[in-house]
């Protein structure tokens, strides 16, 4: 039997982005703080750092800690935080693991390694070196088009038999096969949504959470959303609430997601830099368009 520590994970988790200074040279922590009093004071069930939002690949090992520790110091217990691990190694990713283990993350989300894919037998024997390494519980992130390794549903709910490796992001756009997962794997793997504009669809077919970098915006809204259609099973209230969730959805998928999510951040008056090149910052024609997006959004608080 498992002794790891259950993480209980379920609702909103927020991707959330890696603040910076004006010039990019270093973390901002005071930015990150006042982004955390957000996120606990609008209820989310927890944040998710370092992921694809916290542009992780641009962190050096030494801001990656730094991150990590200040978002774990700054929450306080008061919400989950679930640490975002990815290397190109098995001794980069179990290193990454154990930090954020001895830091006080609740759970690790882990990215396979993304330059040359894993075939599933080396995916399998890769998470298990990364488990037994460490008491916490994995989210698989299922991120194909960063990783190119696309699974059947079926061996996504396999990874489930790998101890500590007890639940999924799903951010393959796959609607299809999160259904089966959510329906027929159900006992197998605890499969949230990662893919923005299919969060209602994933909430409404009974996924028990979602990682959302939408949350990092808009956290109150994101939680109502949930609470209305997950909690409440107020399906026209909730239809209601998704139409501007869901445009904003898909403006971001539409552009460079870092840049979308830091651009909004800083339209609502809550700025965390500008994201580190190759990353660009979002164009005026678009930061145009996402106003309008977003003021349609608070004018229906």
């Amino acid at each position: 039997m498992s002794t790891r520590k259950n993480a209980d994970l379920r609702g909103i988790l927020a991707a959330v982005p890696t603040p910076f200074t004006a010039d990019g040279s270093a973390i901002d922590e005071d930015a990150l703080r006042r982004q955390v009093e957000r996120y606990v004071a609008a209820g989310l069930d927890g944040i998710v750092p370092t992921g694809t939002t916290g542009e992780f690949t641009n962190l050096t090992t030494d801001e990656y800690r730094q991150v990590v520790k200040a978002y774990i110091d700054a929450v306080a217990g008061r919400i989950k935080v679930v640490i975002g691990v990815g290397s190109v190694s098995t001794p980069g990713a179990v290193e990454q693991a154990k930090y954020a283990q001895q830091a006080g993350a609740d759970a690790i989300m882990v990215v396979p390694p993304f330059y040359d894919p894993l075939s599933f037998d080396e995916l399998k024997i890769f998470l298990a070196d990364v488990a037994s390494a460490i008491d916490l519980q994995i989210v698989y992130y299922n991120v194909p088009g960063a990783t190119g390794l696309r699974l059947e549903a079926a061996e996504l709910a396999e990874l489930g038999s790998i101890d500590g490796v007890d639940y999924l992001k799903d951010t393959s756009g796959n609607m299809v096969g999160q259904v089966e997962l959510l329906t027929v794997h159900a006992d197998a793997i605890t499969s949230f949504n990662g893919w923005d504009t299919l969060t209602f669809v994933s909430m409404a077919a009974g996924a028990k959470g979602s990682v959302w970098g939408v949350a990092s915006i808009v956290p109150e809204r994101a939680v109502e959303l949930w609470t209305t259609l997950a909690v409440q099973k107020d399906l026209e209230r909730a239809r209601e609430l998704w139409l501007p969730l869901w445009k904003l959805s898909n403006f971001l998928e539409s552009v460079n997601y870092v840049a979308g999510i830091k651009a909004a951040l800083e339209i609502i008056g809550q700025p965390v830099g500008q994201p580190r090149k190759p990353i660009l910052p979002l164009a005026d024609s678009k930061r145009a368009e996402l106003a309008e997006i977003l003021k349609e959004l608070s004018a229906g608080a």
